[in-house]
Formats: C-alpha cells, structure tokens, sequence
C-alpha cells in the first residue's frame, strides 16, 4: 500500500482527498493544525496527526511520527495546507504578508526538503503542490495570496530541474473555483488584518465584502472531487507532468496568458 502524507486535512480539498485516497487503497497520513481537527479526522478512520505549517517543530514531529508507521518510507507529500489573505498590498503588513508565507511557501518547503532525502534513499517518489490559478494570473485585492502562490510555482519549477534523472517528480495543481472554507477563511484574516474603514480602497472593499458574505457557490465553483482526481492521476502515473488545470476558469486565463500582451490582460483582469 502506497503512503500519502497530506497537509491542510481540516475541511475543503484536504479533507476529501484524504478520504478519496483512502477509498483508492492508499495509505494516507492527515494532518491539521488544530487538535481538534486531528480527533475528527481520527474519527473517519484516517490515520492523522497535528502539524502546524508555520510551526517547524511541529512540522518535524508529524512526519517523525508517520515516518515511524512507515519503516521510514513515504510514496507521496500532498502539500495543501494554506489560507488567503484579502486587501490591497498597501493596506497588508510586512508582519501579515510573512505569516502568509510562513503557511503558503515556507512550510511547504521546510516539508519537501525533510521528504525529499527519504524519497532519495528510496529511489522513487511524489510531491504535489496545490497551487492555484492565482499561481499564474494576479487579481486585485488578492495579492498576498497570489505572491505566495506565484513562490511555489517557481520554487517547484526549479525543483523539477533539480530532480531530473531522480525518478522523484513534482507536479502543481492549478484549480480556480473549488467548494471549501477557502472563502470565509479569507474573509476572516481579511477582517482581522486590514484596516479597511480607513482604506484608499474602502469603497472598493464594500464590494468584496458583499462577494464573501453572498450565499451559495460561485460562478464556475466545482466540487473538491475535481482537484483529488487530478492528485488520484498524478500518483498513479508513472511520469506524471508539471502543471494540471482545474475548472474553466484555469483553461481560459492560461489561454488568454499566452495569446495576449500584459496591457490587454490587465484590461481584462481589471473587472475581476
């Protein structure tokens, strides 16, 4: 049986691929920050333990701990775990956008670099990192996230030269729109970490707002299932490739990228 680790299990893309995986005889290792989370993931039947992305003791622990269940051995890392912090880039803290990356890109890399002898030891490995449209195209409004996002795809694009000949690969998954906490998460850090009432772009702000207050999904939104079957692909490829787009939404802009000039993506990337 083959040995996912996951991060970011707690609820959304996490939660599902750590159940779907499980379904399709993998192994699977949960993790999430929150006590809490662990129980409940415990509860489904899923081996799971704590690891907080910007906590490295933490991060050690847990993979000490499913390396232990695992005679030292691990097929795949899932890293998933992240948040989206909201605003404009001058109303976002220097304090604010490091916590960003402290969960977005440097846990995910203090993670890698600790699997990556283990899968050099072994001959053989996966690593797939849950990127986002936002990896390729920036939004207004988003751009601490879209930052972190734009680190891990070239961290992974480097990575992948760096492991040619290995039989190690990396892969990016790239979704736009998918059913989770994402949206309300956001919301929160947003609210917790923006001054936005005293704001250059207040008024703009008010129409976010409403955007994360709306009720149901949105335009485009598909289920979690979309994303774990692009992780389900990936590990049971034998030379899995770079990039795999989710939703339309991830079709398109990566279409519109390489036909149009940046002054006319920007015309078109202002409505959004």
């Amino acid at each position: 049986m083959k040995e996912v680790l996951i991060t970011g299990c707690s609820s959304g893309i996490g939660l599902h691929c750590a159940m779907f995986l499980k379904e399709h005889n993998f192994r699977v290792f949960a993790t999430a920050r929150k006590n809490e989370d662990v129980l409940m993931l415990q509860e489904k039947g899923l081996e799971a333990f704590q690891l907080d992305l910007q906590n490295k003791d933490s991060i050690h622990n847990a993979l000490n701990e499913v390396l232990k269940l695992t005679n030292g051995k691990l097929y795949a890392l899932f890293n998933n775990g992240a948040y989206g912090q909201a605003g404009a880039l001058e109303d976002i803290s220097t304090e604010v956008l490091k916590k960003e990356f402290e969960t977005n890109v440097f846990g995910w890399h203090e993670l890698q670099n600790l699997v990556l002898p283990i899968m050099r030891k072994q001959g053989y490995g996966k690593i797939v990192q849950n990127s986002s449209v936002l990896g390729f195209v920036s939004l207004k409004y988003r751009g601490a996230y879209n930052a972190s996002k734009y680190a891990i795809e070239g961290l992974s694009d480097t990575l992948r030269l760096e492991l040619l000949g290995s039989n190690i690969f990396i892969s990016l998954i790239e979704p736009g729109p998918i059913r989770s906490h994402f949206r309300k998460n956001a919301y929160k850090s947003f609210l917790d970490n923006v001054d936005y009432e005293n704001s250059f772009h207040k008024d703009n702000y008010q129409n976010m707002i409403k955007r994360f207050e709306r009720k149901g999904k949105d335009f485009f939104e598909l289920k979690e299932i979309a994303v774990s079957k692009k992780v389900l692909k990936i590990l049971n490829a034998k030379k899995p490739r770079a990039r795999y787009y989710v939703t339309f939404p991830t079709y398109l802009f990566g279409f519109l990228k390489r036909i149009l000039s940046t002054f006319w993506m920007d015309k078109i990337l202002r409505f959004f």
